[in-house]
């Protein structure tokens, strides 16, 4: 049993357990709606999208939490307009702001001396480093997560299934989608700093994609999301501690694994109930 609890009596480790608990819930609640929604691109482009805020940030020795999220937000009313104002694919105005705020990002941050420490820190994170601000942080945007989630469930439901239905319904499609745009933002914004913003992807995507395999309603999803990216968290820790790899990488990749265990096993069920039902006419 030490080789379970030890990590966790070290203070920083106890710290890093706690911000990557609150990080599974918040991308629970948002990440559900990304995979039912189909928004993986979107949110992959602006969590790579809040560069340029975060390397200005960094430069002006400001807040990096703000920098990110008026990043995030420029993306995001950026993707809006594109959208609405041409003839391209949503798709397409994401691939192109995604690439454009990259490179602008990459190009302000290679004037810093510590530029490769400054971007390994952005894209990867560094779940040890997490301070008690932090924590509270998380907990305000759980707060804010939880709420957005409980004031939009109904227009959420409606949005990710039928647009079309969702405005006959007078459930304002339009407002809807910002709401859901923003809980994706506060997510994104919220985790970046733990798990950088290459793995907030992974918790965002991999446990609610493993659960909405196994589960019929959404919050049965929302719920295994978070247990799942819970379960990633500890044992992520857990092989960090003892055999020396990057915490944060080693979370996402136990996320990821957890979604490709339960492929498997959805497949091995799917079968097994194919060839359990007898054939009619026989």
């Amino acid at each position: 049993m030490e080789w379970l609890t030890d990590p966790f009596e070290v203070g920083f480790v106890a710290r890093a357990l706690w911000g990557g608990l609150l990080v599974s819930v918040i991308c629970g609640l948002a990440g559900t709606w990304v995979v039912l929604r189909g928004m993986a691109f979107m949110s992959d482009a602006m969590a790579h999208g809040m560069l340029p805020g975060v390397a200005i940030a960094s430069l002006l020795g400001g807040s990096l939490l703000l920098g990110a999220a008026l990043s995030a937000v420029a993306m995001a009313l950026g993707v809006t307009a594109l959208s609405r104002t041409s003839r391209l694919s949503q798709d397409t105005g994401i691939g192109l702001l995604f690439v454009g705020m990259l490179s602008v990002g990459v190009i302000i941050v290679s004037h810093s001396q510590s530029f490769a420490v400054d971007l390994t820190g952005f894209l990867f994170g560094d779940v040890l480093a997490v301070r008690n601000v932090d924590l509270l942080v998380l907990a305000g945007a759980l707060a804010v997560a939880l709420l957005l989630t409980v004031a939009g469930y109904r227009s959420f439901v409606a949005l990710a299934f039928d647009r079309r239905k969702a405005a006959t319904l007078g459930l304002r499609p339009g407002l809807a989608h910002f709401l859901m745009t923003a809980l994706l933002t506060l997510a994104i914004v919220a985790s970046f700093h733990v798990v950088g913003t290459l793995l907030v992807f992974g918790l965002l995507i991999a446990p609610p994609a493993a659960m909405a395999l196994w589960a019929n309603r959404i919050p049965a999803i929302m719920l295994g999301a978070a247990a799942i990216g819970a379960g990633a968290t500890v044992c992520g820790l857990l092989i960090s501690w003892h055999f020396g790899t990057a915490a944060g990488a080693t979370i996402a990749a136990f996320a990821v694994a957890c979604f490709f265990v339960s492929v498997l096993a959805a497949l091995v069920r799917d079968r097994f109930q194919f060839t359990a039902t007898p054939l009619k006419g026989h």
